[in-house]
């Protein structure tokens, strides 16, 4: 067989072949020889032709697409997968089963949240007292009290105490005239503005009616049913126009009465209707000790008590000892505490002095009943002797003329009264919020002559102790109670004295040191 290969390249001829024929059949050899060529140049008219290259194209991947559903329904037939799904539908519904015990262990095993008792607007928050409502803002009367809506909504005020509102003529029983308003405080309209404005900033607003102020609230005993029937008629008259209470002082006098029941139903008679405001009757009582004040409140119905029993002529261990007594015997619901009593003092001159103002401040707001203060007590405002005070009302910045020089002393004034009703507005906000505060027990922890600390806690909530040094000379308290067993620290919420401590520091209860005329409330977690 003749080598191929060699012969490649020789030019082969056969006879009687013309040279168009020779060209032809170098073509069909090239096309025999020359087919693993590879195309090299362009398809253009000028370019070599080239073999053409045998190529295995690969088979392309088959890819799994999945059973079909008949295949699916063949398979899981199978014995395994029935197996297999029975297994898995029981550990589903065994791991259900356990956590829904489980879930009702932990219910079951959980402590009681403690039902929260029945509160009523004034029991929310503070009362704040206008009894000159000249005074306040301005010889404005009650236009003035409406100006000021936003400031006393700022100090989360939850009652006006205003009045009295009729022409007082002391002593002069045949004249009275509790229906019509003194014509220098205001008209009806004036007043209707005022109940509108306040009830839309959730401010309730309670008048005092005492017949008498500043004397024997009720003339004398001969004359109290004949007034009694006039504060009834009185009491219908303001309630039917929108007030949300009533107030009186005297109250043991009034209430021995037979025909105070009869004032009492007036004031209270809508008890019975569903989602109406209940309407409040407040008494005050004054020279009566924490017992006399306990009978008090469950013969006169009043649904709050003011009383003076925490005045600076009772030492520590007195005041320790009246509210004990009362908050062990009464609805703390029915407690108010305040320190002017029915004279309508300002704080900052019933107290030992002045400086003291935020020491009480804060045992009134962390006590366990409605803290009762009058206009100013916020800014720590004294009286001038007969004379009610004028209000005060500082901007932080006012603008000061050029040239003009400053008064050191109004500054540091205002500056002080300015501090004052920013803790005032603290503490208010505090007891607002803290349900240990709102509504919590009470314990005592310590008592002196001229100091008290007490706790407040409720249920699982932050608990709260207060304690207050009025004396002269640095103090150790030493905690302890037989029921409770408290933690070796506590932080430290709101202090008088930032120096020693320092709000959110952590101080010891086992013997807590407490500087001349200072005062700690201090926290710590439910455990």
């Amino acid at each position: 067989m003749p080598d191929r290969h060699r012969d490649r390249g020789k030019k082969k001829t056969f006879p009687n072949m013309s040279k168009d024929t020779e060209v032809d059949m170098k073509d069909v050899e090239l096309n025999e020889l020359d087919q693993e060529k590879l195309p090299m140049t362009g398809d253009g008219p000028g370019a070599e032709k080239n073999g053409n290259l045998k190529q295995k194209v690969p088979e392309e991947d088959v890819k799994f697409t999945g059973l079909s559903k008949e295949e699916l329904m063949k398979v899981a037939g199978t014995p395994g997968w029935v197996r297999t799904r029975w297994v898995l539908l029981v550990l589903f519904w065994l791991g259900w089963v356990g956590m829904l015990a489980g879930a009702i262990v932990i219910i079951v095993q959980a402590p009681r949240c403690k039902p929260i008792p029945e509160m009523n607007w004034w029991n929310q928050g503070p009362l704040y007292q206008i009894a000159d409502l000249d005074a306040f803002n301005h010889d404005k009367g009650i236009k003035g009290v409406v100006e000021v809506l936003d400031s006393l909504n700022q100090l989360k005020v939850k009652g006006l105490v205003l009045g009295p509102l009729h022409t007082v003529q002391q002593d002069q029983a045949d004249t009275l005239d509790l229906v019509s308003m003194d014509p220098g405080v205001g008209t009806d309209q004036d007043l209707l503005v005022l109940l509108d404005k306040a009830h839309k900033k959730g401010i309730s607003v309670v008048l005092n009616l005492t017949p008498n102020p500043g004397a024997d609230p009720w003339f004398s005993p001969d004359h109290l049913p004949k007034v009694l029937d006039k504060l009834r008629d009185a009491a219908e008259h303001w309630l039917g126009m929108g007030v949300d209470g009533v107030q009186v002082s005297g109250l043991a006098a009034a209430s021995a009465s037979s025909d105070w029941s009869k004032f009492q139903d007036v004031v209270q008679g809508n008890r019975t209707e569903v989602d109406v405001k209940k309407r409040a009757l407040i008494g005050v009582v004054d020279g009566q000790d924490y017992s006399a004040v306990s009978q008090l409140l469950n013969s006169s119905g009043v649904d709050l008590i003011l009383s003076d029993v925490l005045n600076k002529a009772n030492s520590g261990i007195e005041r320790a000892k009246s509210i004990h007594g009362l908050v062990s015997t009464q609805k703390q619901s029915s407690l108010a505490w305040g320190l002017g009593g029915s004279l309508g003092n300002h704080l900052a001159s019933v107290v030992e002095k002045p400086e003291l103002v935020r020491l009480y401040q804060l045992m009134l707001f962390t006590l366990p009943g409605t803290p009762v203060f009058n206009y100013g007590d916020e800014l720590g405002l004294v009286d001038q002797g007969s004379t009610s005070p004028k209000m005060l009302w500082d901007t932080e910045e006012e603008e000061v003329a050029e040239g003009a020089v400053k008064n050191e002393t109004a500054e540091a004034q205002k500056s002080h009264r300015l501090t004052c009703r920013s803790w005032f507005k603290t503490l208010s906000d505090l007891r607002g919020k803290e349900r240990s505060l709102l509504h919590g027990d009470y314990f005592h922890l310590h008592s002196s002559s001229t100091s008290l600390a007490f706790l407040r806690l409720w249920d699982q909530s932050e608990r709260y102790l207060t304690a207050v040094n009025w004396g002269s000379a640095t103090l150790t308290m030493v905690l302890n109670h037989t029921e409770l067993s408290l933690p070796e620290q506590a932080k430290v919420k709101l202090s008088t004295d930032p120096e020693n401590l320092a709000a959110d520091s952590s101080v010891s209860l086992d013997k807590l040191l407490l500087g001349p005329g200072q005062a700690v409330l201090l926290a710590f977690p439910f455990a």
